[in-house]
C-alpha cells in the first residue's frame, strides 16, 4: 500500500491517507477519528490525550494515572496479579479482580481496599479458560462500572515435567488457563474497548516464550502463542483506538515457582528457597531476580497514557538474562 508521503499533509492528503488505510484494512477506521484530525482535536489512537503529554506545564504523573478508568485483572488471587490490581488502584482505577481461587481473591479485594479505599473494587471469581465466564466477567465490569479502559491476562499455570511425559491433562490445563484464557480475554475486552474507541489490554507473557527452556515445554509454548496473539489484536483492534501489548517477566519470586521450595504440605524449606533465588538472580546481568512489583509497574506504565504511542509491543523486565 503506498501511502502519500509530506512533511506538512494537507487535510485533502489526510483523507487520502485515511481512505487507502480503511481500503487495506478493509473496515472503516474508528469514526471519531477522522473528525478529530480534520477539527485539530487532541484525540489520539489508543485513548490517551495529546496534553498530557505535550503540556510542558503538566506533572509528568499524571501521564501515568488511571483516575476515573477501570481495569480488569485476571489472575489476581495472588503474586503479579494481585500486584497489579492495587497498583492500578492506588493510581487512580476502579478494579475488577478475577481468578479461580475464590479465598485468596477474597484476600486481594481486601488488600486493595486497603491501599486505595476510594477505589470500587468487583470481585468476580472467573475460570478464564471458559469463554461464558470471561464474557460474564467483561460484561460485569461494563455493567457494574459502567466502562472497561484496561484489561490485564494475567492468569496462569505452570506445570513441569519432561515433554515424553507430558500428559493430555497437563496440555489441556496449561493450554486453558495460559493461551485461551489470554484469547478469550483480549477477545472479550477488545469488543467493549473497540466499540468505546479507546482501551489498553496487558497481556503477560513470559521469557520462557522467548527463550526454549527443559521441563516447562507447554508453558513455554503458550507464552510464544501470547506474543504472538499480542501483535495480531494489536493490528485488528489498533484502527479503533485500542493498543495491545505485553509484558515478558524473567523469573519472578511469586507463589507459581514456590514449587522449587515448598513440599506437598505447603511448608517452605528456606535454604532451598534461598538458593534458587541466588542461582536465578547470578544468571541475571543485574544480578537480582524480580519481584511482583516490578511487573507490576511496567503493567501500569502499557495500561496508562504515557504508552499511549505504543502497541504491538513486548516489555522484557528479566533483569537481563533474555535479550532478543
Amino acid at each position: 500500500m503506498m501511502l502519500p508521503c509530506s512533511a506538512a499533509l494537507t487535510d485533502s492528503g489526510v483523507a487520502l491517507v485515511i481512505d487507502q488505510v480503511q481500503a487495506f484494512l478493509g473496515r472503516p477506521l474508528r469514526p471519531n477519528l477522522r473528525a478529530a484530525r480534520r477539527a485539530g482535536g487532541g484525540s489520539h489512537p489508543g485513548g490517551g490525550t495529546v496534553s498530557i503529554l505535550s503540556d510542558p506545564q503538566a506533572d509528568p504523573s499524571d501521564a501515568f494515572r488511571l483516575t476515573g478508568r477501570v481495569a480488569v485483572v485476571t489472575g489476581a488471587a495472588g503474586g503479579i496479579g494481585r500486584e497489579a490490581a492495587r497498583l492500578f488502584a492506588r493510581a487512580g482505577a476502579d478494579v475488577v479482580i478475577a481468578d479461580r481461587d475464590e479465598a485468596q481473591l477474597e484476600v486481594t479485594g481486601k488488600e486493595v481496599t486497603a491501599a486505595a479505599p476510594q477505589a470500587r473494587v468487583l470481585v468476580v471469581p472467573t475460570d478464564v479458560s471458559q469463554k461464558r465466564e470471561v464474557d460474564r466477567l467483561a460484561e460485569r465490569a461494563l455493567s457494574e462500572l459502567s466502562r472497561l479502559d484496561v484489561w490485564a491476562n494475567v492468569a496462569g499455570i505452570l506445570r513441569h515435567g519432561a515433554m515424553i511425559d507430558t500428559t493430555e491433562d497437563d496440555l489441556a490445563a496449561v493450554v486453558g488457563v495460559n493461551l485461551k484464557g489470554v484469547y478469550w480475554g483480549t477477545a472479550a475486552a477488545g469488543r467493549i474497548m473497540m466499540a468505546a474507541g479507546r482501551g489498553s489490554i496487558v497481556n503477560i507473557a513470559s521469557a520462557g516464550g522467548d527463550m526454549p527452556t527443559p521441563n516447562i515445554s507447554v508453558y513455554g509454548l503458550t507464552k510464544a502463542a501470547v506474543i504472538h496473539l499480542t501483535k495480531t489484536a494489536a493490528m485488528e483492534f489498533g484502527a479503533s483506538g485500542v493498543r495491545v501489548n505485553a509484558v515478558a517477566p524473567g523469573f519472578i519470586d511469586t507463589p507459581m515457582v514456590a514449587v522449587h521450595w515448598t513440599d506437598d504440605s505447603g511448608h517452605t524449606d528456606v535454604e532451598k528457597r534461598r538458593s534458587m533465588l541466588e542461582l536465578r538472580a547470578a544468571q541475571a546481568p543485574l544480578g537480582v531476580t524480580g519481584e511482583p512489583a516490578d511487573i507490576a509497574y511496567a503493567m501500569l506504565y502499557l495500561a496508562s497514557d504515557a504508552s499511549r504511542f505504543m502497541t504491538g509491543q513486548v516489555m522484557r523486565p528479566n533483569g537481563g538474562v533474555v535479550m532478543p
